[in-house]
């Protein structure tokens, strides 16, 4: 019996060790003062309240809803409890901007004192006691939720909106998807949401893919390292003097996405040695685990939280071996024939005309009394179709589909208006479905540093972003949604039962698109972005673009781009599988190039 056990366990193949999460085992290093965390604390306890529990709207419950008790747990639980703030502080540090990180703190020192408190807050922070000014841990909750509400709207504090929208984020993100030992959140349990372990038995434990081939660096010593990478048949050489080794191979291939992939492949298969560095990790599709925090922390550019200077653009960017191919949601669209026929487009700075794609989503509530519907929105097929918004003159403005978001992806996008609502809303995560609308965008941005990305919507974007969220409101209504909404920073939202046409179209006339967090205006939101293209765009000539069209860099000779970057300009749907035809026409003429050398030596 023992022995039959062992077998088990021995055949058992559980997620990769960095997808499985867990509480954390090393120390802080965010670097934050008592006094800052104290702020940061309240900050946190005021966007996830405990709430008492008069405030549960639960007429009756029957099996498709959370326990009573479930409910009270969650209504109590609070932003407040360890290990949260501590969390939120590390995130800021390790993927907030330099000069957001300084903010955030220079506003938690401010708000540790009266004085500060007073400042920031206003009136609200007086007493009726000596010294008759709070500082901001010492106020109510009631009125540290209000201080943040007047941060939220307030047209002339754009640096403590940005504040507002940090903690938010990070906040839910952290209370969200922090689980313990056993892979648990207790917030879920209200949620009634579930993970798969994605735990299989199999026969025998089989070699990983791409296990021969790879070197996982971070687990290298300087010594181990010369000999792993003589083991793979490659010739290592130090050189002292610079304190480097040096590697000889054919092709050096940077990144290992849609195109670097294909490239690496096609000039391997042709016979030359090839090399590719990817500063992400490895993983096979069942190391995966159904876990999102580590899963983004792992798999994401900048754990997922990787946003424009201005905190007006969330971008989606893989960060690990396969890159975007990894977290594409299975979707492989052809190329739009409208956009095969276009060219001309000039800028000659690499770096600039970055397409991303943009994106604004809604939301529609379908309670369990919909029978039509049945499920939950984070089970079933990713993008299994997409719905073109048309214009009268057959162009396509916006393309519609459902994007996946875990609990902590949807709090930390969801508007808050109140700790109260947020809860509400989160009980209703399992039944409230997402669309968002996606436009080609004619607006470009640019990336000078790294890192740092500035991006602007131009007036076709808006108005093609605009169309395309009413549409998406349209389809979930339709589609028997009792609720429906946006992410605009007030909540905008349109209760549907039993409404008239024309109150519809009221609604939909007040959806519009609005600035970001940094804007002037009273309302605002987080745009997400889907892909990123053109940024080291093809050119006839240099003046076009930073490699010519054969993907050859016009300054370095034997430096090719082979990925989304060189595309002329947004493809206006996913992008996977151009980025993939693009880089196996280039790498084909690579791998050509250097038969034509061996010709000429001869």
């Amino acid at each position: 019996m023992e022995e039959g056990k062992q077998q088990n366990r021995r055949r058992r193949r559980e997620p990769h060790p960095l997808l499985r999460g867990g509480k954390r085992e090393n120390f802080y290093s965010h670097g934050f003062s008592s006094s800052e965390i104290q702020s940061l604390t309240s900050i946190c306890e005021a966007f996830i309240p405990p709430l008492p529990l008069e405030t549960l709207k639960v007429s009756s419950i029957n099996e498709d809803q959370p326990s009573l008790e479930t409910l009270q747990s969650f209504y109590l639980s609070s932003g407040a409890q360890p290990p949260i703030p501590d969390e939120v502080a590390e995130l800021l540090v390790k993927r907030g901007l330099r000069e957001a990180i300084f903010i955030v703190r220079l506003v938690l020192k401010i708000l540790s004192t009266r004085l500060g408190t007073l400042l920031l807050c206003g009136s609200i922070c007086f007493g009726w006691n000596f010294p008759f000014i709070n500082k901001f841990s010492d106020l109510s909750l009631e009125n540290r939720e209000k201080v943040l509400q007047r941060w939220s709207s307030g047209r002339c504090l754009r640096p403590l909106r940005m504040v507002f929208v940090l903690i938010k984020v990070f906040s839910f993100i952290t209370f969200l998807s922090q689980i313990d030992e056993n892979s648990k959140n207790p917030a879920w349990d209200a949620m009634r949401y579930k993970v798969e372990t994605n735990e299989s038995l199999s026969e025998t434990l089989k070699e990983r893919p791409l296990q021969k081939g790879i070197i996982e660096t971070t687990n290298e010593a300087d010594d181990t390292l010369v000999q792993s990478l003589t083991q793979k048949g490659l010739k290592v050489t130090e050189d002292k003097k610079q304190n480097l080794y040096k590697i000889e191979c054919d092709v050096v291939v940077v990144g290992s996405g849609c195109g670097g992939g294909v490239t690496a492949a096609v000039l391997a298969n042709s016979g030359k040695k090839v090399v590719v560095l990817e500063k992400g990790n490895y993983f096979e599709p069942e190391d995966y685990s159904s876990l999102e925090g580590p899963s983004l922390n792992e798999l994401y550019e900048s754990g997922g939280i990787f946003s424009s200077v201005d905190g007006k653009f969330m971008i989606l960017a893989g960060s690990t071996v396969g890159g975007g191919s990894a977290v594409n949601w299975s979707a492989s669209i052809k190329t739009p024939t409208s956009v095969l026929q276009e060219c001309g487009l000039k800028n000659p700075n690499i770096g600039k005309n970055l397409h991303l794609h943009p994106v604004l989503l809604a939301w529609g509530y379908f309670p369990e009394s919909v029978k039509d519907l049945q499920g939950k929105t984070f089970e079933g097929g990713i993008i299994t179709s997409l719905h073109k918004v048309v214009s009268e003159g057959s162009d396509v403005q916006a393309i519609i589909e459902t994007p996946a978001l875990g609990p902590a992806s949807f709090a930390g996008l969801f508007p808050w208006v109140s700790g109260l609502d947020m809860k509400e809303r989160l009980v209703k995560y399992r039944r409230t479905a997402h669309l968002f609308a996606l436009v080609r965008d004619k607006g470009s941005g640019e990336v000078k540093d790294e890192g740092r990305v500035n991006y602007r919507l131009n007036g076709v974007d808006k108005e093609n972003l605009k169309k395309g969220l009413q549409r998406a409101l349209r389809i979930l209504i339709a589609a028997g949604a009792v609720e429906v909404g946006t992410h605009r920073s007030d909540g905008q939202r349109l209760k549907c039962k039993g409404i008239k046409e024309e109150e519809l179209e009221e609604f939909l006339d007040t959806v519009t698109t609005v600035g970001g967090p940094g804007s002037k205006g009273e309302h605002w939101t987080i745009y997400s972005t889907a892909h990123q293209m053109s940024s080291c765009r093809m050119g006839a000539k240099e003046e076009e673009g930073g490699v010519d069209e054969n993907g050859e860099s016009w300054e370095a000779e034997g430096l090719f781009v082979c990925d989304g970057s060189v595309l002329p300009t947004a493809v206006g749907v996913n992008p996977m599988i151009t980025i993939q035809s693009t880089a196996y026409c280039i790498s084909k003429k690579i791998a050509g190039s250097f038969n034509n050398e061996n010709h000429h030596k001869k």
